[in-house]
């Protein structure tokens, strides 16, 4: 179908196009309708829904018979690792470090900041988020401390997810010295961190950090946890060149239905061909689009 195929069937009934482009979604509870618009210009969509992202983006496959198929595939240029993980091994991972969040107190609604460099566990970080109604912030790990500190006080996260450092080509950047530098200027301070620890530098922890590890051991796994479609998926803020910092919220069933759609309809990317999540280049956003769309027309 052509772009102006595509244009044509949304002008003559948007509705009608949104609420067939949900049908690609895993509802727990349909939408009624796509478009709510009795609270003008805060307009939103699919809000009678009862959805789960993580569901979608990992369950849906393991449950279709494709736990074996490989999900991502990370090959790093900077410290030559590579590992694949399939469907049903990142469903395990996910739901055991979501596990850890809710038995330390984790719920829906709650905000989680996700400070990481881009490797698959930053990943599984923000899918264990989503499996549990947890609202999550990305931000890039080696962000100074007071950048991270202005992001801390808006967010006013209960936890943060933080790897142990960051790997450039030339040197190890120590984000445990970041993390608690942004923690003592914060106003807001979080009941506890994870810290991931990497090989190349494990960190002394201090009162409130937990290990990675140690977090998800002896818990029970998580089950996806069901939000409404106006709940919201993350926090995404701006660079703050300009001032403070803002935070773009994207609700989680809108942000669902327009991933699916976009990989097809603005990508030209099949569904087949959706397997695979490289972790470059602004790892979570992409990752979490080839995880959603991937594999049900094998």
């Amino acid at each position: 179908m052509s772009f102006k195929d595509i244009y044509a069937g949304w002008q003559a009934d948007p509705e009608a196009f949104w609420m067939k482009a949900a049908e690609a979604i895993d509802w727990v509870q349909p939408p009624s309708k796509a478009l709510w618009d009795d609270n003008v210009p805060m307009y939103e969509w699919f809000k009678d829904a009862q959805v789960n992202t993580c569901y979608n983006a990992v369950d849906r496959h393991v449950e279709a018979g494709n736990g074996d198929r490989v999900a991502i595939i990370y090959d790093s240029p900077v410290t030559g690792h590579k590992s694949k993980t399939t469907y049903a091994n990142l469903q395990t991972q996910v739901a055991s470090l979501a596990g850890g969040l809710a038995s330390k107190g984790i719920v829906s609604g709650d905000r989680v900041i996700i400070y990481m460099p881009m490797i698959p566990e930053a990943l599984v970080a923000m899918l264990a988020c989503t499996r549990i109604g947890a609202i999550h912030s990305v931000v890039f790990g080696g962000f100074a401390a007071n950048e991270l500190a202005v992001r801390i006080d808006d967010a006013t996260p209960k936890a943060i997810i933080a790897g142990s450092c960051g790997i450039e080509p030339s040197r190890i950047i120590e984000y445990k010295p970041l993390l608690d530098g942004a923690i003592e200027l914060a106003q807001h301070k979080p009941e506890f961190t994870v810290i991931f620890q990497r090989t190349e530098c494990e960190v002394q922890l201090g009162n409130i950090d937990v290990e990675w590890h140690a977090l998800q051991a002896g818990v029970t796994p998580a089950p996806c946890i069901p939000v409404s479609g106006d709940h919201p998926a993350y926090i995404l803020y701006t660079s703050g060149t300009t001032g403070a910092p803002k935070g773009v919220v994207r609700p989680t069933a809108g942000h669902l239905v327009a991933l699916k759609w976009t990989m097809k309809n603005i990508y030209n990317v099949e569904s087949w061909r959706c397997i695979l999540g490289r972790l470059r280049c602004r790892l979570g956003r992409r990752a979490l689009l080839y995880l959603l769309c991937a594999p049900d027309s094998w």
